[in-house]
């Protein structure tokens, strides 16, 4: 599988990108990080600068049909700079308008909020986000890992970064059965 990962150019939780990342390649797919710009995204370890990756491809010249799933990593700046742009919104959105999953971790679900794809979906996400998820017609719930088919394509969503290795081999065996 061909999997998009969409960041922000800087924000983004590091292990949140990191070890998704490593999953899907030690499973034998091909991760590719999306960002709202060339270059490198800088990742942090919570309010702290961490590591760069370079990036793969741009939002605005990327598309959904050339991949098998997206996987949308938290931290809290890098999707509320995500939801303020239009290209990452749009590709969001395509993923759901062709029925690919999508996997969202932490803070993610701001970016799925700002694409209006989680009316009448159930997930789950940091708690914080509650109030926002319920606005926007979703249902949350705090649980470690909610794969919601509510909807056109499934939905796989965790808390935290404590929540990554339940929320690795859910998405992976979800993107899997997905794509067969």
């Amino acid at each position: 599988m061909r999997i998009a990962f969409l960041t922000a150019p800087e924000g983004v939780e590091q292990v949140e990108l990191t070890d998704p990342w490593q999953a899907a390649k030690d499973a034998g797919h091909e991760p590719v990080l999306v960002s709202t710009e060339p270059g490198e995204i800088q990742a942090f370890d919570h309010l702290d600068k961490a590591d760069t990756f370079p990036v793969d491809e741009v939002a605005g010249e990327a598309s959904a049909d050339s991949f098998d799933g997206l996987v949308l990593p938290g931290g809290v700046a890098n999707p509320d700079f995500l939801r303020t742009d239009e290209k990452a919104v749009s590709f969001v959105k395509g993923f759901f308008a062709q029925g690919r999953p999508v996997a969202a971790i932490c803070h993610a679900p701001w970016t799925l909020i700002e694409a209006d794809v989680v009316r009448g979906r159930v997930l789950t996400s940091w708690p914080s986000l509650r109030t926002d998820i319920r606005n926007a017609g979703g249902t949350w719930v705090d649980e470690q890992v909610k794969v919601c088919d509510h909807g056109p394509n499934k939905l796989v969503t965790s808390r935290k970064p404590d929540d990554l290795k339940a929320f690795c081999e859910t998405y992976l065996d979800v993107f899997a059965r997905e794509t067969a």
